[in-house]
């Protein structure tokens, strides 16, 4: 199965007050440690978000194609690629994300039973920002930014989903503000 990497990282921000996916992480933008991770278990990778501003990270950077969409927007942008059928999408905030953890989802998605699959975080609710979806999903997320309905959490139930219990929620972790980055940058 071939399959093409995105990590996200189109957002303001705001809550940390710098661009998220510039901050060093082990000696590399954010953006560029995830990318690393997620080049683990795709062919290719790209950031998706303003090539301007991250034309420094050694990856491929492609621009929203609907700006100011949030992830729905980004998640679009990356089914709009075409190079693969899957595509496996990671927001640039999540640095706990694992190799293994995304060879679970690769698992479930060549098994052909959904156009979607979203591990479930702690609260059972999905995680769409660290989730592979099918180019099947484009119509779909095509409506529902006409219809401005973004909120990733919600549009899943609409996209056919493979929900996947049981992940470690550490996993899951946001990086928004300056007190979230704290313990990553001790630890570093």
């Amino acid at each position: 199965m071939r399959l093409a990497g995105f990590v996200l990282a189109g957002g303001e921000s705001r809550r940390m007050g710098r661009d998220k996916a510039l901050m060093l992480y082990h000696g590399q933008p954010l953006a560029a440690s995830l990318a690393q991770t997620v080049s683990q278990v795709t062919d290719s990778v790209h950031i998706v978000g303003d090539p301007a501003r991250y034309s420094s990270v050694a990856y491929s950077v492609i621009p929203d194609v609907i700006a100011s969409r949030g992830p729905a927007g980004g998640i679009l942008t990356a089914l709009l690629r075409n190079e693969t059928e899957w595509n496996l999408i990671v927001a640039c905030d999540m640095p706990n994300i694992t190799v293994e953890l995304l060879r679970i989802l690769v698992q479930h998605a060549a098994q052909g039973l959904g156009d979607c699959v979203v591990p479930l975080g702690a609260d059972g609710e999905p995680e769409p920002l660290c989730a592979l979806y099918h180019v099947r999903c484009r119509p779909a997320l095509e409506q529902a930014i006409c219809e401005n309905r973004l909120r990733m959490r919600d549009l899943v139930s609409e996209l056919r989903p493979v929900l996947v219990p049981g992940i470690d929620p550490s996993c899951f972790a946001n990086i928004n503000t300056p007190a979230d980055w704290h313990p990553l940058e001790e630890a570093r």
